[in-house]
């Protein structure tokens, strides 16, 4: 048979240029048939060549040369893409032994000077080997790649989708080629081991041969899927470092890698391993020097984002896997951090970090580790500031690293612990979310646990600090003695000294101290000994003393830090939300101070909206916060300990607390009891505190016990229910009448009993009302009667009532009872006092008659406290007047609010009758007539049992006589509400309004404070009641909202007229005016409800918005951060709802350019209102109304407001950039 004549280059050439151009004449002729057609190459035509050439490679590799051989093989890989993968994979393990076995034989023939002739022969056939290598991976890399791709086009197109054919290519293409590459590659480092220099003699031969071995290589790695597997990966650098350590190949290796860093995302980290292998274990750092010095030199575009993407990743890579190697190099990838891109930046801040690390683990510790260390710190600190958020979180998380090392860096940890405080007020939330992390890190890991532990409070700390500077002070010796003792010494020595020349005094001196001798010496040693403790005292004191200094430092940062973290709980995004959260929980553990008011404002959290997960996860995660901080006891507790540990925590929630606490504290507390978190070991324990009789214990702590326990039975009312006895007994009994506000919270959870709307819903129990003479509802209207001067007294009879109008069945009747007793024992107290009385007591005299008749039916038992309660005591004139007001203001406070607990109950019936009635209607529809009829008559009797008020029974005769309709009982309802509440015959609190009025009305004559606020709050509820009483007191109202003295009363009358505004709209509507006048009231609270108030109010759509938003807008610039922060959410609010900013901003304008506000501050509000004008059209509608205005203005103020308004507005309108160009005119009228 022929031999070819192989010339790689030739060959090569081809090769690069186009494959299927390569001539293949030699070739089988069965397989030259199949040139036309390639598709009809299966295996029966082959196999049969195949399998003659692999039978003679195998007899003898030489056999390769032969041209009928090598061309058919050409030929096949030529057309492998229709070549079946069994035959593939047949000429891969031909040329793979055929390779191995020729290594095996020049390895022989080199070592046996016989055979030296051989070589040229060793060559060709080494070139001849290669080069089919080369190609034949090429063919699998490509078949794998199309492999990958019709894999994922069938996975999206569904299983049920595969032809027969595609499916018997699968049972053909099934072959896994990866364990074939692992040996080629170990072949490969195989054929890369022998002496290739005696073999090829110049340079260029050898350059050639290596590139025919380490192209497939850096083939397989462009290969995402090849890189991921290790065996392929470690078996490719293999091959690669062979190459580089002895066959000149890393320049080009350099070359690839870069490109490869250019090109390929996925070998940013691969090749960083490659280098970092290359110098460990082929000792052959040459490579990585100068790959980063290149790396360190280029310019990416400030388009290409992923070139800076890739070399960072390399570089960070590197920096981890071998820092000796990035250290040495670090002052030419230093000029990155100039770079434009942030990428790039990002990396080199993670490489300093890296080599922070790899610098404190090092044993020395020299000036040059010193300065190295100095210059790392100094870049991330830098860093802190960079223009790029990104950067910036780079620099905070390198930290966060640094944070864990063995070695603590003190004195920078200072720096980052302020930098990272700094950074807490950061604009991106990133950057503050990962400063919060940070200083969490720092807290967790600081160095300041060797004498005290790791608590971090800072009066312990400064009270240490003291306590050594006292120690110092004391140890340290009085100024002046031993220096006047030394000076003394030295005067008497130095004469001495200077006789010494003369000889006559000279055997005399060494006598006069041998008389010394003894005494000298011992005082010498003690002073020394003394001087030298002392000494040792100071130096250690001192050391202590700033080691104390560099704590509280420390501590200070952190308190400052910890303000900040505060307001972050109230930030958008949540996960910064969540972050501060756990930073307050790191900063608890550690006992840091302020740290207990942030974990109460994180309470609050437990309103986020749920409709998200990300709101959802805030809620999970405060409630996890509280369960380890709270409600989890540790792990060595007994269940009954851990119960008593859990209650004691609950109970030291509630104190001290603001109302606003309380109420997210109930929301947290009653979403743990619907999921199940609270025990009922730990109720128990809450009942057990509760009911506590043994020995005194503190108010606090019972109080505390109820709350919680209110707040439980929101979720399950059942909790309530079977301890009735003891709230009989403890807060309804003498505890509840010696401490008011026990007897407030007992109220509250008895109310818990029946949970109303939503709660009322969802709660599985149904509660049927307690009739009126059960000893709940007597306790608690006894509880009304309590004899108190005592402002908490309201609180009390507000929650008796509620409990009252909640559980009874009957609650109006008691409720008149209630008004009957407290009447009584008011007016009998009057005229008894008649010759302290009043001049006008004859208004009040018409009341009593009035009010005389409905009490006659009062039992000895339930009047006999009030009697010894209003029994005059032998007083001065004053205090009787004082208690007599006490007394009214409490019965005109009651008066009021079962007025307005009335109209609720009202409403609830009305619920009531409607649900009944549908009931009705469902049961006629599916049970047969007489079935209907007689459950129908059973239910009335039943209903009327457990019916609630006397005008649900009103009711149910008016479902008897005049029809069945649900708008003649809603008729009915009103009719009550309206004229027969407050105007009827029969009704009790007809004979209160005129009262509570006239009390209102002649402010002159009631003069006591109390007794007016009382009287105002009880107005404002009647005036809800019936839109007539409304109408004709509502000037009064406004009056007392104008002239009143007392904020309190001007606050409950805007809340009231809010309100009446949605009682009565058509009344208030007209009055809005003098809400919005409240905007300018001078006290605070007063300003702050009556934003509050309209800002429900305009969002809700409760009252037209006229001309008045102006004065809305003027609080956006108030003093009062909380009051500006309001204003704020309401015009970001009101922005929402149907362009409502652009159609009043004209109105708002005028108002606040004709107001007395600074120009700084009208520029503020303009600019931040026409931030909510969006459109263009918007903004070109109200330029031109603004621009029409320039020519009116009369003073200079005037036209620059409207010109800086014109400015903040994109209008692209040319005459108004003209006008305003021409600048402010001023004429002057002829005389």
């Amino acid at each position: 048979m022929e031999t070819i004549n192989f010339d790689i280059n030739d060959a090569l050439k081809h090769y690069m240029s186009d494959p299927s151009s390569i001539s293949t004449p030699e070739a089988d002729n069965t397989l030259l048939d199949c040139e036309a057609d390639p598709e009809s190459l299966t295996i029966a035509v082959v196999n049969p060549v195949l399998n003659s050439i692999v039978d003679a490679v195998a007899e003898n590799p030489d056999f390769i040369t032969r041209s009928a051989y090598f061309d058919s093989l050409q030929f096949l890989l030529k057309y492998t893409q229709f070549l079946p993968t069994h035959a593939l994979s047949k000429i891969f393990d031909l040329i793979m032994s055929g390779l191995a076995a020729e290594a095996d034989a020049i390895n022989h023939d080199l070592e046996n000077p016989d055979e030296q002739e051989m070589i040229a022969h060793h060559k060709t056939l080494l070139e001849l080997y290669g080069f089919l290598l080369q190609w034949t991976i090429a063919c699998v890399e490509t078949k794998a790649a199309e492999k990958s791709s019709t894999a994922a086009v069938s996975r999206a197109r569904g299983k049920g989708s595969k032809s027969k054919a595609a499916a018997s290519k699968d049972k053909d293409g099934s072959w896994d080629s990866a364990a074939q590459l692992q040996s080629a590659l170990d072949i490969m480092s195989k054929v890369m081991k022998v002496k290739l220099g005696k073999i090829f003699l110049t340079t260029s031969e050898r350059d050639t041969f290596i590139g025919l071995l380490t192209r497939p290589v850096y083939m397989i790695l462009e290969s995402e899927q090849r890189v991921k597997n290790t065996a392929i990966r470690m078996h490719a650098f293999k091959v690669l470092c062979i190459a580089v350590k002895h066959h000149g190949h890393a320049y080009a290796a350099q070359i690839s890698i870069v490109q490869n860093l250019t090109y390929f995302e996925h070998l940013s980290e691969p090749m960083a391993e490659f280098l970092h292998i290359l110098a460990e274990q082929y000792d052959y750092a040459q490579l990585a020097d100068e790959s980063l010095r290149e790396l360190s030199n280029k310019e990416f575009s400030t388009n290409d984002t992923r070139g800076p993407k890739s070399v960072s990743s390399f570089i960070v890579k590197l920096s981890e896997l071998a820092p000796r190697l990035v250290i040495k190099q670090m002052t030419m990838l230093a000029k990155q951090l100039d770079s434009e891109s942030y990428t790039l930046r990002c990396a080199l801040i993670e490489v300093c970090g890296n080599m922070v690390a790899h610098l404190s683990n090092q044993d020395e510790r020299g000036e040059n580790h010193k300065s190295q260390l100095n210059a790392f710190f100094d870049v991330l600190e830098e860093r802190f500031l960079d223009i790029n958020p990104y950067c910036r979180c780079r620099a905070i998380q390198v930290y966060v690293k640094l944070c864990d090392l063995d070695q603590k860096f003190p004195k920078r940890r200072q720096k980052a612990a302020e930098l990272a405080a700094r950074s807490l007020e950061d604009k991106s939330s990133h950057v503050r979310r990962n400063a919060i992390k940070l200083l969490g890190c720092l807290i967790k890991t600081h160095p300041f646990t060797v004498l005290h532990g790791a608590q971090l409070a800072r009066k312990d700390w400064q009270e240490r600090l003291d306590k050594v500077e006292a120690e110092l002070d004391a140890l340290q010796p009085p100024a002046g003695e031993p220096g006047l003792g030394d000076g003394k010494a030295d005067t008497t020595v130095n004469p001495d000294l200077m006789d010494e020349p003369t000889q006559i005094e000279s055997p005399q001196k060494p006598r006069e101290p041998k008389e010394m001798t003894e005494e000298e010496k011992q005082t010498i040693v003690r002073k020394a000994q003394e001087d030298a403790a002392t000494s040792e005292a100071i130096e250690k004191l001192t050391l202590t003393r700033r080691y104390y200094t560099d704590a509280l430092k420390f501590i200070e940062v952190l308190h400052e830090g910890t303000t900040t973290v505060f307001q972050l709980l109230g930030s958008k995004n949540k996960s910064e939300v969540i972050e501060a959260m756990d930073f307050l929980e790191i900063g608890n553990a550690y006992n840091i101070e302020d740290n207990m008011v942030g974990i109460r404002r994180m309470l609050r959290l437990i309103w986020t909206k749920g409709n998200s997960d990300e709101g959802k996860g805030v809620q999970t995660h405060l409630i996890d916060c509280y369960k380890r901080l709270f409600f989890e006891a540790p792990d060595s507790f007994t269940s009954n300990d851990a119960s008593i540990y859990i209650a004691r925590n609950m109970i030291s929630l509630t104190s001290g607390t603001t109302p606003a606490e309380l109420t997210s504290l109930e929301q947290l507390l009653a979403t743990m009891m619907k999921g199940n978190m609270i025990s009922e070991q730990v109720v128990a324990k809450l009942w057990d505190v509760y009911g506590f009789q043994k020995r005194e214990i503190s108010r606090s702590q019972r109080r505390g016990a109820i709350i919680v326990l209110g707040m439980l039975a929101t979720a399950a009312p059942e909790i309530v229910v079977g301890e009735m006895e003891t709230m009989l007994r403890v807060g309804l009994g003498s505890h509840g009448r010696s401490d008011l506000q026990l007897a407030k919270y007992t109220c509250i959870a008895l109310r818990r009993l029946n949970p109303t709307g939503r709660q009322g819903k969802d709660s599985p129990v149904k509660f049927s009302r307690l009739p009126n003479e059960h000893a709940i509802l007597a306790k608690l209207a006894a509880i009304t009667e309590v004899p108190s001067d005592s402002k908490e007294w309201f609180g009390v009879a507000e929650q008796a009532i509620n409990a009252i109008y909640a559980i009874a069945k009957h609650p109006d009747a008691l409720c008149g009872e209630i008004i009957k007793h407290k009447t009584k024992a008011v007016f009998t107290a009057q005229q008894r006092q008649r010759s302290a009385s009043r001049p006008d007591s004859r208004d009040m005299d018409a009341t009593v008659t009035a009010a005389t008749p409905d009490s006659q039916g009062l039992t000895t038992a339930l009047n006999e406290p009030t009697q010894t309660a209003s029994r005059p005591t032998p007083e001065p004139s004053a205090e009787p007047k004082q208690k007599a007001a006490i007394a009214l203001s409490q019965l005109v406070f009651i008066v009021g609010h079962i007025a307005i607990k009335q109209i609720v109950h009202l409403e609830l019936c009305e619920l009531d009758f409607k649900r009944r009635k549908q009931e009705k209607e469902k049961m006629a529809s599916s049970l047969p007539a007489e079935e209907t009829s007689t459950l129908s008559g059973r239910g009335r009797k039943s209903r009327s049992k457990t019916a609630a008020p006397v005008p649900e029974d009103e009711g149910d005769e008016l479902d008897l006589i005049g029809g069945t309709t649900e708008d003649d009982f809603t008729e009915a309802m009103a009719h009550i509400r309206e004229r027969e509440l407050l105007f009827g015959p029969q009704s009790m609190l007809a004979n209160f309004g005129p009262m509570v009025a006239e009390i209102c009305a002649r402010s002159d004559v009631y003069k006591d404070k109390g007794l007016q606020a009382a009287a105002t709050l009880a107005l404002a509820k009647l005036m809800c009641v019936s839109s007539e009483y409304c109408e004709e007191h509502l000037p009064l109202l406004i009056t007392i909202m104008e002239r009143s003295p007392d904020p309190t009363v001007r606050s409950n009358v805007v809340i009231a007229l809010g309100d009446m505004a949605v009682c009565f709209n058509h009344l208030i509507d007209e009055n809005t005016d003098f809400l919005y006048r409240r905007l300018a009231d001078p006290d605070l609270s007063v300003k702050r409800t009556c934003l509050m108030t309209l800002t429900f109010l305009i969002l809700a759509g409760q009252v037209k918005v006229k001309g008045q938003l102006g004065e809305m807008a003027k609080c956006l610039e108030d003093s009062d951060k909380r009051i500006a922060d309001m204003a704020r959410m309401f015009f970001t609010e009101l922005s929402t709802k149907d362009n409502a900013v652009y159609n009043h901003f004209v109105d708002m304008f005028s108002l606040l350019s004709a107001g007395n506000l600074e120009e700084e501050a009208f520029k503020r509000v303009v600019r931040f209102l026409t931030g909510f004008i969006e459109k263009d059209k918007h903004a070109k509608q109200l330029a031109e109304k603004l621009a029409a205005r320039l020519q009116r203005c009369e003073t200079e103020r005037q036209w620059n407001d409207v010109a800086y308004a014109l400015g903040l507005l994109q209008h692209k309108n040319e005459d108004i950039i003209k006008v305003i160009g021409e600048g402010f005119k001023v004429v002057q009228a002829s005389a």
